[in-house]
């Protein structure tokens, strides 16, 4: 099979949990879901050491950054944790930061979901809102986590996309509806990175690096949730499985 045969390998970090006993490393099913529904070939990395992660850059075609209850730990952005009683995920923090710049620098297509989106800003120099909901003037955007999932997942508000914009663009819109599952988000955007969409607070919900080699997008809410019945998930997973299969072509073929 050549190489453009294959199906383009997205890599999935994944998160850290303790079940029972025992240390288990996981990804979210519907974030492998929505892998596969942008035409690609998921693959669920666990903790990467330093010596790995060359070798999991040189297989990668795409870089998916999932969602997930944890939070990037504050000291990332020089603050302490304002509630203790909320996850923190370090062995993630560890190897997906560095990880960032190095994939955005070779072109790699990155698409990155609520925490991902997160991870990138405060990978690349930026700073988050620890709690959105006790901030004078906004909304607050978590989940009823009491609810089942179809309503904690249900549409929370539009957003307003920067017209002219790469997720304008993909979406054919300017104004749609969207998910609302989080209490962390971007604050000070890393230097570089532009705005792509608002919640109606004024809340950053999607913004990308226009200085990197390749496609990257990085949106708060969670697109993958039941992706395949919502038409923006769609284009935005069939635009990230475009850039991963362009990403693909673009590789030398190994000599016989």
């Amino acid at each position: 099979m050549s190489a453009k045969d294959r199906l383009p390998v997205v890599l999935v970090p994944a998160c850290n949990r303790q079940l029972g006993h025992h240390p288990f490393q996981i990804a979210g099913r519907k974030y492998i879901d929505f892998v596969r529904l942008a035409g690609c070939l998921p693959l669920v990395v666990p903790n990467a050491r330093d010596d790995e992660v060359e070798s999991l850059l040189g297989m990668a075609d795409g870089v998916l950054l999932t969602g997930s209850p944890s939070n990037v730990h504050p000291r990332h952005f020089d603050e302490g944790v304002h509630n203790s009683e909320l996850p923190l995920d370090d062995e993630r923090d560890a190897w997906t930061l560095p990880l960032i710049p190095k994939l955005l620098a070779r072109g790699i297509p990155l698409f990155a979901i609520c925490r991902g989106a997160q991870e990138t800003n405060v990978a690349l120099g930026g700073s988050l809102h620890q709690a959105v909901q006790e901030l004078p003037g906004m909304a607050d955007h978590r989940g009823d986590g009491e609810a089942s999932a179809e309503v904690q997942y249900g549409v929370a508000h539009a957003v307003e996309a920067v017209p002219g914009g790469l997720l304008a663009g993909i979406v054919g819109a300017t104004r749609f509806e969207v998910n609302s599952v989080h209490a962390q988000a971007v604050n000070r955007l890393a230097q570089g990175l532009h705005v792509e969409a608002h919640a109606p607070d004024g809340l950053i919900e999607a913004f990308r690096s226009p200085g990197a080699a390749g496609f990257n997008l990085c949106v708060q809410w969670h697109p993958e949730w039941q992706a395949a019945s919502n038409p923006v998930s769609v284009r935005l997973a069939q635009a990230f499985g475009e850039a991963c299969r362009k990403y693909r072509d673009s590789r030398p073929e190994p000599l016989p």
